[in-house]
């Protein structure tokens, strides 16, 4: 019988635990759909998860709830907007709460919530996206306590807790905004009953800006309260609580009452000591550091209260006092002590409107040995028209900062600060610009001012700065200084120091700059270091700028400061840009929305002047440029060795010695070091060259052209006065046609080349009869007629493959045998009876084909040459006797082979048939 029962036993048992592990898949379906249609049918938005999952297990005999990826999404007016989304909430119920209807109250124990995000907005217009239940018609607004009771019966939640969570306030109304961060909160407590208390404990970091002044940023904040809730009564009492903020404490007690139309609200708080060193940890732990061994005397207090009703108009009256009288501090690893401390301020609200809180400085001064530091201020209407007014007087050596707190490690200030200043304002009148309506006065001077940032490489030293404090306007009365190898002194005028300070505006002024040295690298700050690759890169051509970079193993980067609206009169006796030394520059500067615009901008360069006109941008991700220059009497060796940019557009004037004259118009990309990316810049190029020398040894091109055509002496090229234009874009510069001249040869060229020195180049050579050798001289000579002196030929010559390594081609051969053959064919024609006037006929069209040619190649080069050659080659020499035999028809042709064969011979420097010994050079 034992044994029976034991089986029936173990049978039930087993089939409970079998019921437990399958009654989840069963009710999964009916958990999702339970959940979503409860919410969302008491909402105005749209409620979601991606899965939820039923353990009977984990906390039986209750059963737990795991939603995952949770969002509430808003409707209209915030249409798309989430107000709550959290990766993870686990619900703890009891088992029968899963088999109740959808309209049924569902009673939870327990709630853990994990990363979640909640955003709060209120528009311009007071409308508040956690606006979201649904308004029923009928329903009145009191609620009896029999209702509240009735709908508080499923209120079972036991515990709760929030991990890793964030809470974002942004109220447009009324320019306020919080933000709540690394929260974690929980919470014990019976709520099922209408009075309890609720044990909870919360650590985050706040954040708080109103009217975009920044009062908290994650400042770390503790508490630890006791809240005693009266669901009855809607009133929630704090029994026994304290606050850590940053690292001053606080205790506090009241309550906070929730009525129908408005909130009342009665806190009082206080610190439980008056010690010193309260204030110190008042300051963010990052700067006060460790104060436990800092040694205080003096007091320090913070005490106040918050007291009225919270509506639509009112806000609870308040009053926080900050005091403390003769105190001092001492770091006990620093030197000096601070001493003579006093602060006695308010922050006050008296009337429960919100304009009328008002600060009071009343008193605030310290010193640090015999240096002392005073002000007082008032403001009032602080959420309205803010009105200030304050005063500020004192001596300080600034050395005596980091030697009596603990300063950040890179911030070594040194210099003697005096200030004497009384301002007047209101914001009201700064944001509409109405300085007239300002009253600032007094002076600031500093000197012996030294300081290091990271926006700038080196040191900056003040040697001495004063400033005069006018009613509507402010002088910089001096400005002297150095940092690295560059000085500047500067005098000036701002129009809106205090719109700047208060309106978020930009500096308004007007300055004089002047400096000695003023090197460009002394405002380069050093990023991530570069890569191989991309040192590689920057080596070509195509990408290096207009002067090589001294940084080859660092990006530095120049901004165009965003707050500057100004204008600037400059003047330096030496500007250092990277390898480029100017002199003597002078000029205009505007400085606008991150864009400098340069204005007659002259300067001394490369023994000659240099004029800059246009505009350079930061403004965007890559800075970019559009820039107008003039070049006069610029050496070229000098131009050309230093600046990439001209060794890309124009190679060949690496060979040329003298100066030039030169307009560039020219825009594209900025590099990080503000040099031009060769491979973006687009522009025209007008270049007058005032040189008799080259040196075409250095010259591949020259050099491959001297050997195609030895009567030549490519040395004694004629560039003196050449003139010539060329135009960029896409790598590729385009040379419009132009003229050389070279002893009584004329060459006409024209083409272009790509950034990486690819040629595509035709140059057509008027060549005088007389350089191609002592036969061809000869036959002119005995033809005699006056018609052949000064007779040319056109030579085109065609330039393709590498800067450094052409490829040259030229149709001088065929050139010669064509003029050959007329030639021998005029000497003929003398011969015989009719000759003289076929001879003249013949004599007229060589000349007037060759001036063809001359004329046509000033269009296409290469298609006149062609046409010219082929005049004179293609055509066949007319008949001038039908009965001449076959005879005297083979004697002519074996001539005018002959003779060829000489002439070619003596140009190319071969041995004549004859055996007396020819130049090696027939031009002579």
């Amino acid at each position: 019988m034992k044994k029976k029962i034991l089986k029936i036993v173990g049978v039930l048992v087993a089939c409970i635990v079998l019921l437990l592990a399958a009654a989840p898949f069963f009710l999964k379906g009916k958990i999702t759909e339970l959940i979503k249609k409860k919410v969302n049918s008491s909402i105005n938005a749209s409620f979601d998860f991606a899965e939820a999952d039923l353990s009977l297990f984990r906390s039986f005999p209750n059963a737990t709830v795991t939603l995952t990826d949770i969002s509430l999404i808003n409707k209209a007016p915030f249409e798309g907007d989430t107000l709550f989304a959290s990766k993870k909430a686990t619900l703890k119920m009891s088992v029968k709460e899963l088999f109740k209807e959808a309209n049924e109250p569902i009673g939870i124990t327990n709630l853990i919530l994990e990363e979640g995000k909640v955003h709060i907005k209120v528009d311009a217009d007071e409308n508040a996206n956690y606006d979201i239940t649904v308004k029923q018609e009928g329903t009145v607004k009191t609620q009896t306590s029999s209702s509240v009771k009735k709908s508080n019966s499923s209120l079972f939640l036991q515990s709760y807790e929030i991990k890793n969570s964030v809470i974002t306030y942004d109220d447009a109304s009324s320019g306020m905004s919080m933000v709540i961060e690394k929260m974690n909160h929980q919470g014990t407590g019976d709520l099922s009953l209408e009075a309890s208390e609720l044990d909870t404990q919360t650590n985050a970091l706040v954040s708080f800006v109103m009217d975009s002044t920044q009062y908290l940023n994650r400042n770390p904040v503790k508490l630890s309260a006791l809240i005693g809730i009266d669901l009855k009564e809607n009133k929630y009492s704090f029994l026994k609580n304290e606050a850590l903020v940053n690292q001053l404490p606080l205790v506090f007690d009241g309550f906070v009452k929730l009525n129908d139309a408005d909130m009342e609200v009665d806190i009082s708080f206080k610190t439980p000591s008056s010690d010193f060193k309260n204030f110190l940890a008042v300051i963010p732990e990052t700067y006060s550091k460790n104060i436990e061994n800092v040694a205080t005397t003096g007091n320090f207090t913070v005490s106040g209260y918050f007291k009225g009703v919270v509506d639509e108009v009112h806000i609870p009256k308040f009053a926080i006092n900050i005091n403390s009288d003769n105190a001092s501090f001492k770091y006990p690893d620093l030197p000096k002590a601070v001493r003579n401390v006093h602060i006695d301020t308010e922050i006050a609200n008296s009337s429960g409107i919100s304009e009328d809180t008002y600060v009071d400085i009343r008193k605030l001064s310290f010193m640090i040995d015999e240096d002392k530091f005073n002000m007082v201020a008032k403001i009032s209407d602080l959420m309205g028209n803010p009105k200030v007014s304050a005063q500020i007087d004192g001596r300080m050596n600034l050395a005596h900062l980091s030697q009596a707190y603990p300063v950040p490690a890179d911030l070594n200030l040194k210099g003697i600060l005096n200030a004497d200043i009384v301002t007047a304002f209101d914001m009201a009148s700064i944001e509409k610009k109405q300085y007239e309506n300002t009253n600032t006065k007094g002076s600031l001077s500093v000197k012996g001012f030294e300081y290091k940032t990271d926006e700038i490489p080196n040191l900056v030293k003040i040697n001495t700065a004063a400033v005069t404090f006018n009613p509507k306007t402010v002088t910089l009365n001096e400005l002297n200084g150095v940092t690295g190898k560059t000085d500047f002194n500067a005098t000036g005028t701002i129009d809106n120091l205090l719109g700047f300070m208060f309106n978020d505006e930009k500096v308004e002024g007007r300055f004089n700059l002047k400096s000695n040295v003023f090197a460009i690298d002394d405002f380069m700050v050093a990023d991530a270091p570069v890569t191989k690759s991309e040192k590689a890169k920057s080596s070509s051509p195509v990408s290096t700028g207009g002067a090589k970079t001294s940084k080859e193993t660092s990006d530095a980067k120049i901004k165009i400061p965003s707050f500057l609206d100004c204008s600037i009169s400059a003047t330096a006796n030496t500007v250092i840009y990277d390898n480029l030394t100017l002199k003597n520059v002078k000029g205009d500067l505007r400085i606008k929305d991150e864009k400098a615009t340069l204005s007659n901008m002259s300067s001394n360069l490369f023994d000659g002047n240099l004029v800059l006109n246009g505009s350079v941008s930061t403004k965007g991700d890559v800075p970019d440029f559009d820039m107008r220059l003039g070049m006069g009497s610029f050496k070229i060796a000098e131009t050309f060795k230093a600046l990439d940019m001209f060794k890309v557009l124009a190679p060949i004037a690496a060979i040329l010695k003298g100066t030039l004259n030169s307009d560039i118009q020219i825009s594209g990309k900025l590099k990080d070091d503000f040099t031009p990316n060769l491979s973006t810049i687009s522009g025209d190029i007008l270049a007058e060259l005032l040189t008799t020398e080259i040196d075409a040894k250095k010259a591949p091109l020259l050099t491959a052209l001297d050997d195609k055509m030895k009567f030549l002496d490519l040395e004694k090229l004629n560039f003196k006065d050449l003139k010539t234009a060329l135009s960029f874009e896409d790598g590729v510069v385009q040379v419009t046609p132009f003229t050389l001249n070279y002893k009584d040869f004329v060459i006409n060229l024209s083409g272009s080349h790509t950034f990486d020195q690819e040629l595509n180049y035709a140059a057509t050579i008027e060549v005088p009869a007389k350089y191609l050798g002592k036969d061809i001289n000869a036959m002119i000579a005995k033809i005699n007629e006056s018609s052949l002196e000064g007779l040319t030929i056109p030579v085109t010559a065609n330039f393709a493959g590498k800067y450094t390594s052409p490829m040259v081609s030229t149709d001088l051969t065929s050139g010669i045998k064509n003029l050959t053959a007329q030639l021998v064919e005029i000497e003929k024609q003398k011969l015989v009876n009719k000759g003289k006037d076929k001879a003249k006929d013949i004599i007229g069209d060589i000349i007037a084909k060759n001036q063809k040619a001359t004329d046509s190649t000033k269009k296409d080069n290469q298609d006149k040459t062609k046409e010219i050659l082929g005049g004179l080659l293609g055509k066949p020499t007319q008949k001038t006797d039908s009965v001449t035999s076959d005879t005297t028809k083979n004697a002519k042709k074996q001539q005018q082979v002959d003779a060829a064969k000489k002439i070619l011979g003596g140009i190319f420097g071969k041995k004549k048939e004859a055996p007396a010994k020819t130049e090696k050079d027939s031009v002579n």
